[in-house]
């Protein structure tokens, strides 16, 4: 579609816009601003959306809100923008606004991904001053209040990562009978995630299920604040999605005039009915942003030497028999953890930083290991913390004081770091020399990323506000990572934050793996794995499996299976195992290895509900259509669990082999699993 002319005074303010799985509709008016009044998967599908303004700006000129409230709906300014044209083109709906009143230009873009949209909103300040602003949506959508509706989220902290909820809205936002009192609602139900550790206590994502019509998920693509809130709106529920704001995490960005300001984005996806029909239009929605290189497409199995393993003290002696004990067990990469910089026995945490060998640290240097790496048949890695440099590292001194966070006048320490500041050149020069020297001095084909620490606010180096100094810092971080890849094409890229503690689609749309945990405790995965895909795609859902000579065979079978759904990262003193571990351990990689292509096209589900942190008997199926694979944990007493949504279909145990067979029961109707007490687990395939 060409741009539009000029609207006339007779010509209808409304239009439609349409790609594949998805149809929009709008309306504007003279005494009103553009709002999304349809959203649907098709023409005739049940719309998800009742009117409402497509966008939301605060700033600090006039009045801030139109009403007395909490959320950040209703904003003044937003309420003055008028319908200024719209186009289409690419794949891409833009939209542009204008507020004759403070001069503000806000081109909304709706950008089809796969079954969903991705939106962004870019503000211009077409004045003739300088104007602040204090927030901009990412998104808003309302919902008519069907009062059946249910609100996930979910809930996350180190080694206890995803533990999502299910809840009725009318439980979260009561009916207060609001018409007796002649007020709007001012109830929200509001979620956030603050400082530096995106994914540290909330997830950024949301679904608002229905059983009976459309259901919504979205998610906030930022590794800074970010906020998301429902709140009550007479008839209906509205989704406000938002990164960093002022009243949330101390965002202002200043415009002078002629400046632009982008909202990070947001995912926003709908599904024709249900719960799991919302997070799989979201995980293929995760697949469409994705920038995927050829070499992200091999799904290859790594081992990494630090979980319940080396732990950051690495040697030529202790590497050299794991080397050769992951490379039968099937690996493809081994990734060389923390302590490599750092001399035997120093304070590698405080040290770390200039990325260089530790004097003394392996017999023969580090290339002699990497060199057994290669000939045992894989491909090297290294561990890099690439924003973190320690207090007592050389580099604290050499790199430009305005090259680190600052808060009133002082480098930001946490834990030990410094944290680099990527808009700065010097930072992200001294990363680029490191990384390319690592690459070419070692021939490295691997790096995992880490973030281990909250940093907190931000920083007001070059910046209007703290919180407005981190976006900064995560978008040029993001670009970062994008630059290294393009010199280096060959290299995967782990995106790890103390376990999943920075897990969001700003990073994950140009990583290749995703860390699920740092959670050691093999009994306590499974709620971990099984939640995972719905944050992050099952092929990028790296969860650990690290058997150990202490475990029984149903123990053993019990940890791989959390690493199989999803993708399979293996540690562990694998040359310790007995003959009988080491037979199942290659197993499940083996049958990972047959299934990785498969998972890469899965969606996920959840037969037994979204798995509770203290679930005896959990499940997760990853559907490919034709086939899928289904995991089953028992951690507690002997139970029967019903499958209704696997009736007519085959149930067959695929792993492990050496152990028994679950016994599975059909009757002509929906199979009905006997699950033994565990510890245990089991794999089957279901066709």
């Amino acid at each position: 579609m060409a741009p539009t002319a000029p609207r006339r005074a007779d010509e209808a303010s409304t239009f439609e816009w349409a790609a594949p799985g998805l149809h929009l509709g709008f309306d504007f008016g003279d005494d009103r601003s553009v709002r999304l009044v349809r959203l649907a998967t098709g023409p005739d599908a049940a719309s998800a959306a009742a009117p409402w303004p497509v966008v939301d700006v605060i700033t600090n000129t006039g009045e801030q809100r139109a009403r007395n409230d909490q959320s950040l709906l209703h904003s003044k300014a937003g309420q003055r923008l008028r319908y200024a044209g719209h186009e289409s083109l690419d794949g891409e709906l833009r939209i542009s606004q204008h507020d004759a009143e403070t001069g503000l230009e806000v081109t909304s873009v709706f950008r089809a991904a796969g079954p969903g949209l991705q939106i962004r909103h870019t503000v211009r300040n077409g004045s003739e001053r300088d104007l602040v602003l204090l927030s901009v949506s990412s998104a808003v959508v309302a919902v008519p209040d069907t009062g059946e509706q249910e609100l996930l989220w979910g809930e996350s902290e180190w080694l206890a990562e995803g533990r999502w909820h299910q809840r009725p809205v009318k439980e979260l936002l009561p009916e207060v009978n609001v018409a007796f009192h002649g007020q709007f609602s001012r109830g929200i139900f509001p979620v956030t995630g603050h400082g530096s550790w995106s994914t540290g206590s909330f997830l950024p994502t949301g679904v608002l299920a229905s059983a009976a019509g459309p259901s919504l998920a979205w998610q906030v693509e930022t590794s800074a604040g970010w906020h998301w809130e429902v709140a009550q709106t007479g008839p209906t529920n509205t989704i406000g999605v938002h990164g960093a704001t002022d009243f949330y995490h101390q965002f202002a960005q200043r415009l002078a005039p002629g400046e632009e300001f982008t909202s990070v984005p947001a995912g926003l996806c709908v599904a024709d009915r249900g719960r799991d029909a919302a997070f799989a239009a979201l995980t293929d929605y995760r697949r469409a942003i994705r920038r995927m290189r050829p070499v992200d497409a091999r799904l290859p199995i790594v081992y990494n030497d630090f979980m319940n393993t080396l732990m950051g003290e690495p040697s030529t002696e202790k590497l050299l028999p794991l080397i050769e004990s992951a490379a039968a067990a099937g690996a493809e990469y081994f990734c060389i953890d923390a302590g490599w910089f750092a001399a035997p026995g120093s304070a590698w945490w405080v040290s770390a930083g200039e990325w260089r060998e530790g004097s003394g640290r392996f017999t023969g240097g580090l290339l002699s290991v990497v060199d057994a790496i290669r000939a045992n048949g894989m491909r090297p890695g290294l561990w890099l913390e690439p924003e973190a440099v320690g207090v007592d590292s050389p580099m604290a001194k050499r790199l430009p004081e305005d090259a680190f966070f600052q808060r009133y006048g002082e480098r930001v320490i946490a834990a030990g770091h410094y944290q680099l500041d990527f808009r700065h050149p010097a930072a992200r020069a001294h990363l680029d020399e490191a990384v390319d020297r690592l690459v070419d001095e070692f021939g490295l084909a691997f790096f995992k990323l880490d973030y281990n620490r909250n940093i907190g606010a931000g920083t007001e180096v070059d910046a209007d506000a703290p919180g407005t100094g981190l976006l900064g810092h995560t978008r040029a971080f993001r670009d970062w990572l994008l630059g290294v890849q393009d010199r280096h094409p060959g290299v995967l890229f782990e995106n790890c934050g103390s376990g999943a503690l920075r897990m969001d689609y700003n990073i994950l749309s140009v990583a290749h793996l995703q860390s699920t945990s740092d959670q050691q405790d093999f009994l306590r995965y499974p709620p971990i794995a099984a939640s995972a895909p719905a944050s992050v795609t099952p092929e990028q859902a790296g969860n650990w499996a690290y058997p150990a000579a202490s475990m029984s065979a149903e123990e053993t079978a019990f940890a791989m299976t959390s690493g199989v759904m999803g993708r399979l990262y293996l540690s562990g003193f694998l040359n310790e195992l007995s003959a009988e571990q080491s037979a199942l351990v290659r197993e499940a990689i083996a049958l990972h290895k047959d299934w990785r292509h498969r998972i890469a096209a899965s969606v996920p589900s959840w037969p037994l509900g979204l798995p509770g942190w203290e679930d005896e008997v959990l499940a997760l199926r990853l559907d490919a259509g034709a086939q899928s694979l289904l995991a089953v944990w028992s951690r507690g007493e002997a139970a029967e669990i019903g499958l209704p949504e696997l009736e007519g279909r085959t149930v067959e145990q695929v792993y492990p082999a050496a152990l028994p067979q679950w016994a599975v029961r059909t009757g002509g109707g929906a199979p009905v699993l006997e699950v033994p007490a565990g510890p245990a687990a089991r794999l089957f395939e279901i066709r």
